[in-house]
């Protein structure tokens, strides 16, 4: 920040600067300032395509969908047929609003346009045909991803593997869940071996143990991501693990805990887009806990007024 402010003398009106600014003092925490750090930059910049994507993250870290919509929106009037962009609005929306449909009509538009059209947004794909339960779409956008990761929330990388465990137990196929969850874990404890002290690395890992059924090593994993990653030290990252610990929790049969974690991660300084009405509506992540009727007052709660 002081070398910015440095900077900053001597080019008061470089872009560069407020975005920078904007990064730092959202992943502090100081979310409306670094918004409008970020805006100024592209008031500086208004053709800037990743700068309008940031500030559409931006919102959704602050639960304001619709104003992540409509920067994005801006964007698309910049780059009308960028895919990612068009597939992350209608994703937005059905986190928002719990309704799939338009993703669908978005995703089907860019299938449309060719076989290798949807690559960049495959994992949107993924996410979509995950809410709508629709086990053969989630397979074709599986293969769409290829070796690319399935879901990509800040720090919270799920590979490949992860994505094929969560349509096998969707599906309610045991022995395909355990196979896909056995390769994810062997994938994910290099990734914890390699960066033993990083939380997000090991919040994973706690995932996974909790679908493989090793609930108590799960639970401590989880328990040690939390405190490897404090808000203090990272409010994003930091959000993160502890909104992921909840479906580990949940996934380990520990429903009071995941609901007291749920709880907890909705009142953190970042919304995560798991934690959103849409994802808990619609996700998988979430069956352990549908008909609890705690569980339902709180997606109840978050839906759009």
């Amino acid at each position: 920040m002081a070398e910015l402010e440095s900077a900053r003398r001597v080019l008061p009106n470089d872009p560069r600067l407020f975005e920078l600014t904007g990064y730092i003092l959202r992943r502090r925490g100081q979310q409306e300032e670094g918004l409008r750090n970020l805006q100024r930059a592209v008031e500086l910049d208004p053709r800037n395509l990743f700068t309008l994507q940031q500030i559409a993250l931006s919102y959704v870290y602050l639960g304001r969908y619709g104003d992540a919509i409509a920067a994005l929106d801006r964007a698309l009037s910049i780059v009308p047929d960028n895919v990612e962009t068009r597939a992350n609005r209608a994703l937005y929306e059905l986190f928002w609003k719990g309704d799939s449909r338009p993703l669908h009509q978005t995703i089907d538009s860019i299938l449309a346009q060719g076989p290798g059209a949807i690559a960049s947004a495959a994992d949107t794909w993924f996410a979509c045909a995950l809410a709508e339960r629709d086990a053969a779409a989630v397979e074709r956008a599986l293969v769409a991803l290829g070796d690319n990761v399935c879901w990509n929330e800040g720090a919270i990388i799920l590979s490949h593997s992860f994505g094929e465990g969560l349509l096998a137990r969707m599906t309610k196929d045991e022995a395909r869940a355990h196979a896909a969850f056995e390769a994810a874990r062997t994938q994910q404890e290099k990734i914890v071996q390699a960066q033993p002290d990083y939380g997000p690395a090991l919040c994973i890992l706690a995932m996974i143990d909790a679908a493989l059924g090793r609930k108590e090593q799960a639970l401590e994993e989880g328990r040690r991501a939390i405190a490897l990653m404090p808000l203090e030290k990272d409010v994003t990252n930091g959000s993160n693990v502890i909104q992921y610990f909840a479906i580990t929790a949940a996934w380990a049969g520990e429903k009071e805990l995941a609901l007291q974690q749920l709880e907890t991660g909705l009142r953190a300084p970042t919304a995560a887009q798991v934690l959103s009405y849409g994802a808990l509506k619609l996700l998988p992540f979430w069956d352990p806990l549908r008909g609890d009727p705690r569980f339902e007052k709180i997606v109840a709660s978050l839906s759009p007024k």
